[in-house]
Parts: structure tokens; C-alpha cells; sequence
């Protein structure tokens, strides 16, 4: 392992542990308003990050997309009050990511402001939502909430752990070259033996959170790739360099807008989690 290399891993693994303590203590030990607060904190960031993929350098522009999504998710979160509205929306989300797979695949070249815009709103605002839902006034809910961020984080991390010691095979070499088939394998790995490992603390039924899983591990490298995508439509190298080692808010968030609003509907269908807000 080169220099390079070493730096940056320390680097992850200091902002990661970091991180993880700032979200335990504002879940376990704040009040539930102030998950919602910082939900609500990284959806809005994340816009601003997002709002350059359309006019990098038009500030006016960018602020305004940033109102636009924080009316969205003010909106959203007023009418998904009921289950049924709720898992509406995460199948909303769920089409618009299998469109994006195919984006990804069949035109990778294609895009512009306005499509930018358009993904923006369909990537942040059910993840934000998601993410609030995931959170109800109870302790329980915190503990459903960090399961579901450590099986997508556990996906992200055995990716990029997989794909540097064993990639080999490109998985998407127009949209992001560093990714292989390799990470691909190590990043599902990853997230069923999370899932497995929390199912089982839960007393869940792991023969069908294990499945429940893969799939959201999956879908957690679309939204990675339909941001890389992103990133190559408008030439920017980073989204942003908040988290050292880790870049953006939206490198957090691309997994996680993918990948929950599939694991909310699992979750839902097996019966694991009622889906109400309160």
C-alpha cells in the first residue's frame, strides 16, 4: 500500500469514526426533533452540492434549487403522514431509479440542467423522507434508523474495500472508472452480512432480510453511479470536500438515496415496519 494510499485510508477511517459518533450521540441522546433537524441539515446541503451539476457558477441558481428542495421535502413530509402515502412515494422512487440504471447503461452521454435538476429532486427528497420516517418518536425507531444507515454505509465501505484489493473487471468505465464488478461483489457481501448480523439482533426473520439486503446494496451503486454521472456531465471532480477523505455531502448521500427508499419498502412489505410517522 503506497503513501498515498495509507494517508487517504487514515483519513476515511478518522472523518467515518467521527461521523458515526456525532450520529450516535444525536440519535441516542438528543431528542428525535433533533434527528429530524439534521436530516433536514444534510438534504439541504446535499442540494447545494447538487445545484452545481446545473449552473456550477450561477450562486442565484444554485440557491434557489436549494429552496426548491427544502419546499419539496417540507411538502412531502405533510402528505406522507399516512403508511400508504409514504410507500406511494418510495415506489416513486424505486421507477426513478431503475430509469436511472438504465440512463446509466443505455445513454451515459445524455443529460443537461434540466435533467439534472429533475434527478436531484427524485434522489434527495425521498431519501430525506425516508430517512425521517426511518426515525419515529420512539427508541426503537432510532435503533431501526441506524441498522438501515449501517447496511447501506457496511455496502459503501466493503465496495471500496473489495474494488482497491481485488478489482479488476470495470463495472461502468464510461461513467466511473474506478468502480469494478469486484467492489460490486464486496459491497452486497458487506450488507447482508450487516443486515444478517442486525436481523437476527432484532429477532427479524434473517432468511428474508438477507435478500431484502442484496437488493438494497444494489441499488446503493446506482445512486453512487448516477452521481459520478453527474460529476462527468458538468466536469467537476468532487461534489464537495466537507468530510476529509470522504469528499461531499452527496458522496454520503448517493447510497443512501438509492438504497432506502428499496429497503423502506421491504421492510414494509415484510411486515418489519409499520411506516408510520408521528
Amino acid at each position: 500500500m503506497s503513501g498515498a494510499v495509507r494517508s487517504e485510508l487514515q483519513q476515511r477511517v478518522l472523518t467515518a469514526i467521527a461521523l458515526m459518533a456525532v450520529l450516535l450521540g444525536v440519535l441516542f441522546v438528543l431528542p428525535p426533533l433533533a434527528t429530524m433537524v439534521l436530516i433536514a441539515l444534510a438534504i439541504l446541503g446535499g442540494a447545494w452540492e447538487w445545484s452545481a451539476f446545473l449552473h456550477p457558477h450561477r450562486r442565484t441558481v444554485r440557491i434557489a434549487y436549494v429552496c426548491l428542495i427544502g419546499l419539496g421535502l417540507f411538502v412531502g413530509w405533510q402528505m406522507t403522514r399516512e403508511p400508504e402515502q409514504l410507500m406511494t412515494l418510495m415506489t416513486v422512487a424505486f421507477l426513478w431509479w431503475c430509469t436511472a440504471l438504465a440512463w446509466v447503461i443505455g445513454a451515459p452521454t445524455r443529460g443537461g440542467a434540466a435533467t439534472a435538476a429533475m434527478a436531484g429532486v427524485f434522489s434527495l427528497i425521498p431519501c430525506g423522507l425516508a430517512l425521517m420516517a426511518l426515525r419515529q418518536d420512539t427508541m426503537m425507531g432510532a435503533v431501526i434508523l441506524l441498522f438501515s444507515l449501517l447496511v447501506v454505509l457496511a455496502a459503501d465501505v466493503a465496495a471500496y474495500f473489495a474494488g482497491h484489493r481485488w478489482g479488476r473487471r470495470k463495472l461502468a468505465p464510461q461513467v466511473s472508472p474506478g468502480k469494478t464488478w469486484e467492489g460490486v461483489m464486496g459491497g452486497v457481501g458487506g450488507a447482508l452480512l450487516v443486515a444478517s448480523l442486525g436481523a437476527y439482533g432484532l429477532g427479524w426473520p434473517v432468511w428474508a432480510v438477507a435478500p431484502l439486503a442484496v437488493l438494497t446494496a444494489g441499488f446503493s451503486i446506482i445512486g453512487d453511479l448516477t452521481e459520478s454521472l453527474m460529476k462527468r456531465h458538468t466536469g467537476l471532480k468532487d461534489s464537495g470536500r466537507l468530510f476529509p477523505g470522504h469528499g461531499g455531502l452527496l458522496d454520503r448521500l448517493d447510497s443512501l438515496s438509492a438504497g432506502l427508499p428499496i429497503w423502506v419498502l421491504g421492510l414494509s412489505y415484510l411486515g418489519l415496519w409499520a411506516g408510520v410517522t408521528e
